[in-house]
């Protein structure tokens, strides 16, 4: 998660936003408990022995303790932003998207644990806590809640990508293959929330669309630098087998970047919102996997 984004003061005249749209047409987001073995170690290749594929879910995985903690922060200190009136109307949502994103950082925790012991180093989550002082700390929440929206709508886009394609998760360990589904489920079910708190606070299309860009290279060129380190000390960097693999998962008929191209621009129309999205395959996934991640209460204490 790319915490980086240029410094800006939001002055904007836009009145506050009366209305969640999420919580006006959609279900609120589910705290969930998820029943996979994390105790067994992860083995290199565990992506159908793609070491390419397995490289980028894992260089994901390293992201996410420290980014689900911004996400976290960001919407908490929108939340307290509102005027009462609102923050009661808000605050459910709130409290679920905190609950889902504190379970996803504490399951990521328990998998960076695996890679760490295979001698990966977590460079992506330095970048994000260097960020985060220097840049984030000094600037009011409507930014922290552009910096969101902006990675949420990326997390959107993978998790419609995980669920309706088989290429990225092809022959993966079932075990981590359903930890990433159930991630993508849940990521899409939450995917309106710092959005809307973003336009509640008056946050103006302008430096909406700015984040995106900063965000946009930020996550990219992270993610490679990762992916990058992961393929380097698993001796996989130098072999024409690496790069076919990469080259097939990046271009090739169910790639991403096919899948992404036409979906990331989206976020740039200004009549733009998160539930446009396609959220029906997120939903199916989690009704036939309740046993695998049942519900559980939340408070938002994270």
């Amino acid at each position: 998660m790319p915490a980086a984004v240029v410094r800006f003061t939001f002055r904007s005249t836009a009145p506050l936003a009366q209305n969640s749209p999420m919580s006006d047409s959609t279900p609120l987001p589910v705290v969930r408990r998820l029943r996979v073995d994390l105790d067994t170690p992860l083995p290199a290749g565990w992506n159908g022995g793609d070491a390419f594929r397995t490289a980028v879910f894992d260089a994901l995985s390293f992201s996410f303790p420290a980014g689900e903690q911004v996400f976290i922060d960001a919407v908490k200190k929108g939340l307290a932003e509102l005027p009462p009136e609102r923050r009661e109307a808000f605050e459910p949502e709130v409290r679920a998207f905190i609950g889902q994103e504190a379970t996803h950082r504490r399951i990521h925790v328990r998998y960076n644990e695996h890679l760490e012991r295979r001698g990966l180093v977590n460079h992506w989550e330095r970048r994000i806590l260097r960020r985060r002082e220097r840049q984030l700390e000094p600037l009011q929440p409507r930014a922290w809640l552009a910096v969101t929206a902006a990675t949420e709508h990326f997390t959107a886009i993978l998790a419609e990508y995980l669920l309706t394609e088989s290429t990225p998760l092809a022959d993966a360990e079932p075990r981590l293959r359903d930890l990433w589904q159930w991630h993508a489920s849940e990521e899409s079910e939450h995917r309106s929330t710092a959005f809307d708190l973003y336009r509640a606070l008056g946050g103006n299309e302008v430096w909406r669309r700015r984040t995106y860009y900063v965000v946009t290279w930020h996550f990219t060129t992270d993610l490679m630098r990762q992916v990058l380190h992961h393929l380097r000390v698993e001796g996989q960097l130098w072999r024409w087998a690496t790069w076919k693999q990469g080259a097939r998962f990046l271009f090739g008929r169910g790639g991403v970047l096919p899948f992404w191209r036409g979906r990331w621009g989206a976020y740039l129309k200004p009549d733009f919102h998160p539930s446009q999205g396609d959220g029906a395959p997120a939903t199916a996934w989690l009704a036939a996997h309740a046993e695998l991640a049942p519900p559980v209460n939340a408070r938002l204490t994270a």
